[in-house]
């Protein structure tokens, strides 16, 4: 039986970036705030130094700094008619563990998603009707608009040393940055990062077929730089160890070096590690939280925390699964369509190119994680005629390079052999010669996408596992096949000695890496029967639950999700503080 500790006034599972927004948020109240991180504690000096932290093979390869599948993960499948079976090693995507969590070995792109994307139904049913919105696409508006973000859009990119160049400041366009961005209050904190040889010649290349290439905007810090809350972070030095990385040089823009040391700076709000929340307990009208039980993992010991007020602020994903073991709202069943917690569960698609340059050196060492120039012509431009393709998204096409470390970067013509000494020849020539080209792809909700609870497979604590059911469907499908063609266009523009097939993905696997930006199972809206929460990101069904992050997300974009996940959390946070504390209840 679970010890039962003191009460506190808010308990908040998680400690990355969503976690530490609301600590550093919430903490000046005074009110006694628990946070409980089920990895172990981080900080630059003890875990980030070199030569350690440029370790490939236990960073990169091993994902050190990542979710532990031995002791839980997800189980899979393509299809309903399957039987999924677990992730035994991380492939797919990458989600973090411990303090800062994946928000410590991100690469730092950071996007602010427009009117396109929050009110994507509506945008749609205008321009083309509404009868070209698929039957099995449960397409829906997320209830907020970008100019109720915007303020917190701008405050993330200030916290985090966003660097970039603005492309639409205050309605006025601005040479250099993306033409299709909506409106911003002002200009990026610092510069665009230094381009790489490869993103010049992109450049050249998109700007020569019509497009608008802009450097791709990232919280890599291009320069020395201290945020609004005076943690100072330092200069990206282009090391080309940043994603699956901490960065030895605190120039990514990290919760562990930015919200979350302000956030323990008060008294009242304590940090726990190594504790693992296994559910969030109800009263006995299932309508209120009444706390939460979380294992210590270093003692093996339960306990139970008291809480007034519960904020899930971990991984999307395990958001997901805590509401499922907590019985916070109803299940989604594909079946019958009903019930809503699983539901639009999205991922994202993507297509590329491999081209070879002979007498070109790109130097891949020299390198960061959000650094490259890209095109949002695809996407964000609604001149682009999505009907004349016949698919609902877009993608961004990008050039860059995130670090050409000797074990994961090996490109090699296709058709050369995996191994043997023609290998080693087509290494050591495609290593300075090569570069990619690649798209990012928006991926929208489909009836038979869904996340629910695995009724075989279970993790070390005795719980069933998460299970995801997931693979692109015609509308990702017409889109990737699409972003390809422009892939290849482009490509051919730049003018390469060689250059492989465009491909794209047809199907979804669980093995390569692709992004870690899964998306939705507790979608928000305006209305209990199609959302989980509602747009302050409060639980309908228990309203002193707010449950944050990408899970939130009624669809995916071609963007990272970062920006939005943070201007969110800094939307609610203040919600709460202003609003919810003064008369706690459902917020409207």
């Amino acid at each position: 039986m679970a010890r039962k500790l003191p009460p506190v006034d808010i308990v908040i599972v998680g400690m990355g970036w969503t976690g530490g927004i609301m600590a550093r948020e919430l903490g000046p109240t005074g009110l006694k705030i628990a946070v409980l991180e089920r990895g172990g504690p981080r900080s630059t000096e003890e875990d980030f130094g070199v030569p350690s932290i440029r370790d490939e093979l236990r960073f990169a390869q091993r994902t050190d700094l990542m979710m532990d599948t031995a002791k839980d993960t997800v189980s899979v499948r393509n299809t309903p008619a399957e039987e999924a079976l677990p992730m035994r090693r991380l492939g797919s995507f990458l989600p973090g563990e411990g303090v800062g969590g994946s928000g410590v070995h991100w690469n730092g792109a950071t996007w602010r998603w427009p009117d396109s994307d929050l009110k994507i139904r509506a945008m749609y049913t205008e321009r083309y009707g509404a009868k070209f919105i698929p039957g099995d696409m449960p397409l829906r508006d997320w209830g907020v608009s970008y100019a109720e973000l915007e303020p917190y859009y701008d405050k993330f990119e200030y916290v985090a040393g966003v660097s970039g160049k603005a492309g639409n400041l205050q309605g006025r366009k601005q040479p250099g940055g993306n033409p299709f961005e909506a409106p911003r209050g002002r200009d990026y904190p610092l510069p665009p990062l230094v381009d790489s040889y490869a993103a010049k010649l992109f450049t050249e290349a998109t700007k020569g077929l019509g497009l608008n290439p802009f450097p791709r905007p990232t919280a890599n810090a291009s320069r020395p730089y201290v945020n609004p809350d005076g943690m100072r972070l330092g200069q990206c030095q282009y090391c080309g160890f940043c994603e699956r990385f901490g960065c030895e040089s605190n120039a990514k823009g990290s919760p562990h070096i930015t919200v979350i040391p302000v956030a323990l700076k008060n008294p009242n709000v304590d940090l726990r590690t190594w504790c693992w929340v296994q559910k969030v307990l109800l009263d006995s009208t299932g309508k209120k939280a009444t706390g939460v039980v979380y294992l210590n993992v270093q003692t093996g010991e339960e306990l139970e925390q008291p809480a007034d007020l519960v904020i899930l602020c971990a991984y999307g994903l395990a958001n997901v699964h805590l509401m499922l073991l907590s019985g916070i709202g109803k299940p989604y069943d594909p079946k019958t369509g009903a019930g809503i917690v699983g539901s639009h569960y999205c991922y994202q698609g993507g297509a590329g190119q491999q081209l070879f340059f002979e007498g070109k050196n790109f130097n891949p060492f020299l390198a960061t994680g959000g650094m490259g120039a890209l095109v949002d012509d695809y996407n964000a431009d609604w001149d682009f005629d999505r009907g004349l393709r016949g698919y609902i998204g877009g993608s961004t096409i990008t050039c860059g390079g995130s670090g050409g470390r000797p074990i994961g970067y090996r490109p090699t013509p296709a058709g050369t052999p995996a191994w043997g000494s023609e290998w080693k020849r087509a290494t050591a020539k495609g290593y300075q010669s090569a570069l990619n080209i690649s798209s990012l792809g928006a991926v929208m909700p489909h009836r038979q996408n869904y996340l629910d609870l695995d009724p075989t497979y279970r993790n070390r604590f005795g719980q069933p596992l998460l299970r995801m059911t997931f693979d692109f469907k015609d509308n990702d499908q017409r889109q990737n096949s699409h972003a390809a063609e422009m892939c290849a266009r482009i490509g051919k523009a730049m003018n390469p000695t060689r250059a492989d097939p465009p491909s794209f993905r047809k199907s979804w696997s669980v093995i390569p890496y692709q992004s870690t930006h899964n998306t939705g199972g507790a979608i928000m809206g305006t209305k209990p029967r199609t959302s989980a929460v509602n747009t302050w990101l409060q639980s309908w069904d228990a309203p002193n639950v707010f449950v944050v992050g990408a899970s939130a997300f009624p669809h995916n974009s071609a963007y990272n999700p970062t920006g939005p996940v943070a201007a969110l959390a800094y939307r609610t946070a203040e919600a709460i503080r202003d609003r919810y504390l003064k008369s706690p209840g459902m917020l409207t």
